[in-house]
């Protein structure tokens, strides 16, 4: 009897719950990976995070091979045809256990549901493992022993009830042989829509070595470089975690191996560690709340009161907007950004994210699905959270009065105009002191860069008018 591991958004061999669960020296182990290009394409998967998707897979093959675990590669259309495949195989091959780790969107927990429950009608074991969050959803609840609905609390109680545990390796599986043609080979049938990434690598070594350098060299500094554009202030790991091949684990557990070095007393997070240490927790906060709350896998408002809100927007401004040219400067270097490269930088997703909703008043909705078509690491459950907050539709999301002002964001962020002009080359020659209202320059007539398209001031005032009237009608 052989024991079956099925992969998914857990691309590595280094901390991976069920794999490591699964090799025990004695029973043999296959590895499988499924594509399925219909259903990535109904959640939107980004064709450059497909991209990723593909070349990790090629690492992970070579990794799983020195543990003597084959690696086999299926393409199915959807979840449910995958289901069917994963039956007949575990049937041919002998296999009597599944292990796989558990993905909280409701269409994944639904495939794990379906699929469990068949193979356990046939006499077969099916082992789940939470291994997306360092704690498992549910594990972190307040005082009413329901899950929290505010960040800050729910930071605090998991940073109270979290341990740092070793980052563990798998063991060397006993070689066992598969037929030749499920193993994965280089070439094998790829049917969905890709686009070359950034020169990210995608072995486990560089990407282990890029956590390191970021730990070692740049967190210290996160506090005060991660809001400006401009610097290389952030940790660009964001891309690994969304497809599993790094673990939050992994993150944390380097950022306190490198507080005990520096100091060689009790580990203790410098200034910027804590900050991203909060970031990861922001992580495992939206994750939970997809598993409690089904109604964001449905893309429902979290708030009852989201389904009152007219939206006004309209196709030709969300096009702008997607396109970079709603003539303000920040937003559309923000979105060409995101167009050429597949990534954004945070504070650039809140701006961007703020001026679609709350002043060209598009449906929270039409931007987060664009983000998904577009990030080399779209994480639904981080996505759909982003969204909302900017939204004022989420779990602690923003005051709904709170509206970013487009301008005063890029005077902030982007003083001297450095990202924009990387992004924007039209508005190369305008004077730092316009260029976020590049409109304003005696010679903006020479510029091949357009007018804004609304008027922020205004604008505001639209929001404020249609958010409370949503509010007072529920």
């Amino acid at each position: 009897m052989k024991r079956l591991v099925l992969f998914n958004r857990d691309l590595r061999t280094i901390d991976n719950t069920a794999l490591i669960q699964a090799i025990d020296g004695e029973t043999p182990v296959i590895a499988v990976f499924i594509a399925t290009p219909q259903q990535w394409a109904q959640h939107d998967l980004a064709p450059i995070q497909a991209d990723l998707i593909r070349r990790r897979l090629e690492a992970l093959h070579e990794e799983l091979e020195l543990l003597n675990v084959p690696f086999l590669y299926k393409e199915c259309d959807d979840f449910e045809r995958a289901n069917e495949w994963l039956l007949a195989l575990s049937a041919e091959l002998g296999v009597s256990e599944l292990f796989l780790n558990f993905d909280y969107e409701i269409n994944e927990r639904n495939r794990i549901t379906a699929l469990s429950e068949r193979l356990e009608q046939q006499g077969k074991t099916v082992c789940v493992f939470d291994d997306k969050c360092i704690l498992r959803p549910g594990s972190v609840l307040n005082k009413q022993g329901k899950n929290f609905k505010v960040f800050t609390p729910f930071k605090n109680a998991w940073k109270a009830q979290f341990t740092l545990a070793r980052v563990q390796k798998p063991k060397m599986s006993v070689p066992t042989d598969v037929p030749a043609h499920y193993r994965y080979e280089s070439n094998v049938p790829f049917n969905y829509p890709t686009v070359s990434s950034l020169p990210m690598p995608v072995d486990t070594n560089s990407i282990i070595d890029k956590l390191r350098a970021f730990s070692h060299d740049r967190v210290a500094n996160y506090h005060q470089d991660r809001d400006f554009p401009a610097v290389d202030g952030t940790s660009q790991l964001s891309a690994y975690l969304a497809i599993g091949a790094l673990s939050a684990r992994q993150c944390v557990a380097r950022l306190y191996l490198d507080a005990t070095m520096s100091n060689g007393q009790e580990p203790t997070l410098s200034e910027g560690a804590e900050i991203w240490l909060s970031e990861l927790i922001w992580r495992e906060f939206y994750q939970h709340l997809v598993y409690f709350e089904p109604k964001l896998s449905r893309r429902h408002g979290y708030l009852s009161w989201e389904r009152n809100l007219i939206w006004q927007g309209n196709e030709e401004a969300f096009t702008q907007w997607c396109n970079g040219v709603t003539g303000y400067p920040i937003v559309d270097a923000a979105m060409r950004q995101l167009n050429a490269t597949g990534w954004m930088h945070n504070r650039l997703r809140m701006i961007a994210a703020s001026f679609l909703i709350k002043d060209l008043h598009v449906d929270w909705r039409w931007g987060e699905a664009y983000f998904m078509s577009k990030l080399v690491d779209g994480d639904f459950a981080a996505n759909n959270g982003g969204w909302q907050w900017c939204a004022s539709t989420g779990c602690d999301g923003q005051p709904y009065f709170r509206i970013f002002n487009p301008i005063r964001q890029g005077e902030r962020f982007d003083a001297q105009g450095e990202f924009i002009r990387q992004w924007i080359p039209e508005l190369a020659n305008v004077p730092n002191r316009h260029i976020h209202q590049p409109w304003l320059w005696e010679a903006c007539q020479k510029l091949e860069y357009p007018e804004p398209i609304v008027d922020h001031k205004t604008q505001r005032e639209i929001t404020l008018s249609v958010y409370k009237a949503a509010k007072d009608q529920h």
